[in-house]
């Protein structure tokens, strides 16, 4: 068991016919505490009934809220999800909210200090107070995970080149390396020139890059690995790569083999996006079910 703390948005995805509790940094630590691991939030909420079911919901789930700060002056966290025809959501995020707004404590600072790894993304990044603590903490942590979330107009390309440096694992979905990558000056155009042009540029040794139902491709010990995907009927996209990074990030912080690492967490992508929100609950056999359906 690893102990790792994730840092970043709470919050509720609006859907038109229902509401799901959701935020990146969230849908991660609720699928690696599915896996066992110790795992701690860092984030705020609004003094609040939502806030108050979310918090629920972490510990429901085992995770450790001790770190979540209420703000009476701002509103639990929302975002209104829209779904195209193939299930791709896109994204209306509510601001100022709670978690824009989440304060360096000692807390919070003996808790990154003490973890095997601090996942964070760069949507949290778009507010200045949340942006301070952020960079306080990168600088306590072990081995940092970096998972970008680009969201217009909430990112500036000098934030993600700071945040990429900092970090010793970055996972991108393959239209964000080709966006940050194109920003950056890079003139390759296939995708495995373009990661390890991101990884000389930023000197981070592990990288991801998910390709929605292609699967991914993992830079690891200077060697990729590649997975290509399953066959599903997608119900709806939201949340599948943070799922799929909390399951990367588990089998890699167990000492899994890396081609092992990534097979599992694509399965897991894909099974949460054959379901309906971020996170459905998943058992270990429907996942080795769902890889090997004759064993």
């Amino acid at each position: 068991m690893s102990k790792i703390v994730c840092f970043g948005e709470v919050l509720w995805d609006v859907f038109p016919t229902h509401k799901k509790i959701g935020g990146a940094p969230l849908n991660v630590a609720s699928r690696l505490s599915s896996f066992n691991q110790e795992v701690v939030m860092i984030s705020a909420v609004g003094d609040d009934n939502p806030g108050e079911k979310l918090m629920g919901y972490l510990v429901e789930n085992n995770v450790n809220t001790e770190h979540i700060q209420t703000k009476k002056e701002y509103q639990t966290g929302k975002v209104k999800v829209m779904l195209n025809e193939k299930g791709s959501a896109s994204y209306d995020i509510k601001y100022p909210r709670a978690w824009d707004k989440i304060r360096f404590t000692e807390g919070a600072r003996n808790a990154v200090k003490s973890a095997d790894a601090f996942v964070f993304g760069s949507l949290v990044a778009r507010d200045e107070t949340s942006r301070d603590t952020l960079y306080q903490l990168i600088e306590l942590a072990k081995y940092k995970i970096f998972d970008l979330n680009l969201r217009p107009p909430y990112y500036t390309t000098d934030v993600l080149i700071h945040l990429m440096e900092k970090a010793n694992f970055i996972k991108f979905n393959d239209d964000e390396l080709f966006e940050v990558c194109k920003e950056m000056g890079s003139k390759y155009n296939s995708l495995e020139q373009n990661l390890k042009f991101i990884a000389e540029k930023t000197n981070t040794e592990h990288i991801c890059v998910t390709k929605g139902s292609h699967g991914a491709v993992l830079l690891h010990g200077g060697k990729l690995f590649y997975n290509s995907g399953f066959l599903i009927k997608v119900v709806d996209t939201v949340g599948a790569g943070d799922s799929f990074l909390g399951s990367l990030i588990s089998q890699l912080l167990n000492n899994v083999k890396p081609q092992e690492a990534i097979d599992f967490a694509c399965a897991v992508g894909a099974l949460v996006a054959q379901s309906e929100g971020a996170n459905p609950i998943i058992t270990e056999e429907q996942i080795q079910k769902f890889v090997n359906p004759y064993s």
